[in-house]
């Protein structure tokens, strides 16, 4: 019985150590870096209404205040950062509003065309938001695993829908070659034509743009979401 109760002692010892081990590991992994404030999950703290007055002011209530589509408030929707510089905000609001919603690009395109900008420029937040949605069957962005596979797995383009296909191609080289060939070029003229190419190219350039942003204030990813691109990927091109 003694022998028992010591075996039985040394097990629970050895549970204990293990479990604490694993509560630390578990909090070195979730911990944020020192720079980042916790409740903005990037290098500044959100922006309080205190901090405005005026002209400013009035744009960031505005702001704050606008809901579309039935999505929740800004503030909930993506970083806060530009809402730093209201009048840039509004801006830039105004334009992510026409390319995200109003061009004739559709959900489709946007979304592949978003997905390979954050791919090439190895944007982790941006990536995870953005395949998080395309894997969902009911939302509006939702993709085929196969065509995000290809773009996040740098996979050939053969058999795709034509339109994807030029769409990734199309980013790969913008980003990742910083060169658009001429028969890339002239085969998503043919399938778009000047107004929606140009809409296509600025889809990818606002992201590209929300991409350097996410970099230079270090936003984590949301508490509890896991990334979905391999850290430390490249250009599918292998230019850097």
């Amino acid at each position: 019985m003694t022998i028992a109760k010591t075996m039985g002692a040394i097990l629970l010892a050895g549970m204990a150590g293990w479990l604490a081990g694993l509560c630390a590991q578990t909090r070195a992994q979730t911990a944020l870096p020192l720079d980042i404030n916790s409740e903005s999950r990037n290098r500044l703290p959100p922006p309080k209404r205190e901090d405005f007055k005026d002209a400013d002011l009035k744009l960031f209530d505005e702001i704050m205040s606008h809901q579309q589509g039935g999505l929740a408030p800004r503030a909930k929707q993506r970083p806060l950062l530009r809402m730093y510089s209201p009048g840039l905000a509004k801006g830039l609001e105004e334009v992510h509003a026409y390319l995200r919603n109003e061009t004739r690009l559709g959900d489709r395109v946007t979304t592949i065309a978003v997905l390979t900008t954050s791919r090439e420029l190895g944007n982790q937040y941006e990536w995870t938001q953005w395949e998080e949605h395309a894997r969902i069957p009911t939302d509006a962005r939702h993709l085929e695993p196969r065509v995000i596979d290809a773009i996040k797995n740098c996979g050939p383009v053969a058999g795709l829908d034509e339109k994807d296909a030029a769409v990734i191609e199309f980013g790969r080289e913008l980003f990742g070659a910083r060169r658009v060939s001429s028969e890339t070029f002239a085969r998503v003229l043919g399938l778009f034509g000047p107004h929606d190419l140009v809409d296509l190219e600025e889809v990818m350039g606002m992201y590209a743009a929300t991409a350097a942003e996410l970099v230079a204030f270090d936003q984590q990813l949301n508490e509890g979401q896991k990334g979905l691109l391999p850290a430390g990927v490249g250009s599918c091109t292998g230019v850097r």
